[in-house]
């Protein structure tokens, strides 16, 4: 495989225009091709797919990187730069189990991009939209291969404890921030699109839910949204809100204590109560907000020690396979991997 791959360099792909591969079918068309490499290749040297598939992946790499580095270390693009997304799709298509070099492929990504949207922005919003939000198109066939693909590029990334550093931030795979989205973090995106079912697979991973450059605690803007309905609540936003609420401690409202100076209130006072109240009564009353996460009762007990137990976790990057390695009965990690309340 590393013979026909540097074979390949040199004669055929040179020839190929430098935007010869931006059009999506131009790439599909390449991965069919490497993929009947790989299969031939496979068989003729008595290898498995995946070993043989791992020599393409690495092949790419170097290429990648030898281009990069003749280039002053900086991506040439264009039809260079398309080749790491071809070995992406290859990696997925084959189930690379070789977590080094999934590793090195994504490490790669982002030492180019500083995003990994190509791989998340296909499972929140399809196959279509990228193309209008980033002016390119999903590799992968459907919505539902691109979410199969995010939680493949998931698993190998939290096996290889992999960070990634922004200035003075560090960020986890899940939560590296979309250029196209306003550089807002996946979890945020999903939720304001009220996409339950991708909110599900990224809290169980270990998104953060927390407030950024961008705005506010992203569990206020469902509330805020909420607000509008006038109690006719939509099924997809409602359930982003209860998932939400497992995975974390408890609300914490954003407060602007400088408008309330006037009422003279003691140094104790729970702004965060008067918040719930004034603000998201409504919600309150109709049971969506449970009285215990917003600050009017004590936290569950219960809940506070499945958010210790899954942020030791998550600290460990042990999140949600470790969970089925707790002693513990099924009920509770089931309660402890946000399948229930």
């Amino acid at each position: 495989m590393d013979s026909f791959m540097e074979y390949y360099f040199d004669e055929v792909f040179c020839n190929i225009r430098r935007d010869g591969l931006n059009q999506r079918l131009k790439r599909r068309e390449l991965v069919e091709y490497f993929n009947t490499v790989i299969t031939g290749c496979a068989r003729g040297q008595n290898k498995s797919d995946n070993a043989t598939c791992k020599s393409f992946v690495n092949s790419a790499l170097r290429f990648h990187g030898k281009c990069k580095t003749d280039n002053g270390d900086v991506c040439l693009m264009g039809k260079y730069h398309d080749m790491l997304y071809i070995a992406m799709k290859l990696a997925f298509d084959w189930s690379l189990q070789d977590n080094g070099v999934v590793a090195a492929l994504l490490d790669e990504l982002y030492a180019c991009e500083g995003t990994f949207e190509r791989i998340f922005l296909g499972a929140i919003f399809g196959t279509s939209a990228p193309y209008f939000l980033a002016g390119w198109k999903s590799d992968f066939h459907d919505k539902e291969e691109n979410v199969s693909a995010l939680v493949f590029f998931l698993d190998h990334a939290t096996n290889a404890n992999l960070e990634y550093t922004e200035g003075s931030k560090i960020y986890r795979f899940i939560d590296v921030p979309l250029e196209s989205c306003g550089k807002a973090s996946p979890v945020r995106v999903v939720i304001q699109m009220g996409a339950a079912e991708i909110l599900m697979i990224l809290l169980r991973f270990g998104a953060r839910i927390t407030a950024d450059h961008v705005s506010t605690n992203p569990i206020e803007s469902i509330l805020d949204r909420l607000k509008e309905y006038n109690r006719k609540y939509p099924y997809e936003l409602v359930t982003c809100l209860k998932l939400s609420l497992r995975a974390v401690p408890r609300m914490n409202f954003t407060v602007d204590k400088n408008s309330m100076k006037h009422l003279e209130l003691p140094d104790d006072y729970n702004y965060q109560r008067r918040v719930a109240l004034q603000k998201y009564g409504e919600i309150v009353e109709d049971h969506l907000l449970p009285t215990s996460r917003c600050g009017l009762r004590p936290v569950e007990l219960k809940h506070l020690c499945r958010c210790l137990i899954r942020q030791m976790l998550w600290e460990n990057f042990e999140l949600p396979f470790g969970i089925k390695k707790l002693p513990i009965p099924l009920s509770l990690k089931r309660y402890i991997d946000l399948m229930d309340d």
